[in-house]
């Protein structure tokens, strides 16, 4: 079933998203492939206000695109993907899986998205039947919990005259609330640790399916993780900004969450050089269950 807000666009009968994703069942949509031939998928676009596809889109395609090839009863466990070109919103991916092992417990799959006939983006996903083990994680850092919080979205009330387009930035995840632990302004720009914390939360009831909750935390994953680099350089940015894009993004799925649960996502950047800044991220659940990392690299050019 598509949803209420789209409109039917001239590229063959593909749908295409008229606006935002709105609510948590739109984002479902959209992640929820057409199958064009045994290994071959067709998504939509989320019509991102950057006039760029955005890369937890094609992260969680790509891993759902996965999963319709994967046996029953594998599970993803790890991706590890590149953003080789800027996504045009206006023309669908196609995603193509290569079955490239089924063994006695690991399923391998490489998948590429094409646009133009040429390759946007490449994934390798590694996903393994459960069992048990010996088990240990990090501790959960001492934060304050979401409720003594406000949203990334009351937080930005500061750009609303001031900086309209930093105001409009924050509006871009509606299915999902975020309640950061820092507040950032970037009216006053100044040096920061590169460290922050967020919780992340679906807003509405999700269906009780791992797959599902593991694609939406791919695209969710991909919010906010790269500019952790930015925090100890926005006093030498300077008006002109910089010029930033994903370069590459990991995930690691270490046991099993959901999407319309609090989860905390700990982001930090061990190191920026070469025009590159390298992140990594740590998924908790409330009651400090490590669930998931990513990490990314991305550019950081200075626009002269």
């Amino acid at each position: 079933m598509k949803p209420s807000n789209i409109l039917r666009n001239q590229i063959g009968d593909v749908m295409l998203y008229s606006g935002a994703v709105e609510t948590i069942q739109e984002l479902l949509t959209l992640l929820d492939l057409e199958q064009i031939e045994d290994n071959f998928f067709r998504g939509e676009n989320y019509r991102a206000p950057w006039k760029r596809v955005f890369g937890g889109q094609t992260l969680a395609q790509a891993l759902h695109a996965a999963y319709q090839t994967v046996p029953e009863g594998r599970y993803a466990h790890s991706l590890q993907a590149y953003f080789i070109l800027g996504g045009d919103i206006d023309i669908p991916i196609l995603y193509e899986v290569e079955r490239i092992r089924d063994g006695g417990s690991f399923t391998t799959r490489r998948i590429t998205g094409i646009q133009k006939g040429q390759a946007i983006f490449i994934m390798s996903a590694s996903f393994q039947k459960e069992e048990g083990g010996l088990a240990h994680q990090i501790d959960m850092p001492d934060v304050p919990p979401p409720e003594a919080l406000i949203t990334d979205e009351e937080q930005a009330e500061m750009y609303r005259e001031k900086a309209p387009h930093l105001y409009k930035r924050a509006q871009t995840l509606p299915p999902f609330e975020f309640r950061p632990v820092e507040t950032l302004n970037l009216l006053d720009p100044q040096a920061h640790p590169p460290l922050k914390h967020t919780w992340i939360k679906a807003k509405g009831a999700m269906p009780d399916d791992k797959q599902v909750h593991q694609t939406t935390l791919a695209y969710a994953s991909d919010y906010n993780l790269n500019s952790t680099s930015f925090l100890p350089h926005y006093d030498q940015i300077g008006s002109n900004g910089l010029m930033t894009v994903s370069l590459d993004h990991g995930m690691w799925f270490h046991r099993d969450f959901r999407m319309d649960e609090w989860l905390l996502y700990v982001m930090d950047s061990p190191s920026t050089s070469n025009a590159r800044g390298f992140n990594r991220g740590s998924f908790f659940t409330r009651d400090g269950h490590l669930v998931a990392s990513a990490v990314q690299e991305g550019l950081m050019r200075k626009r002269r």
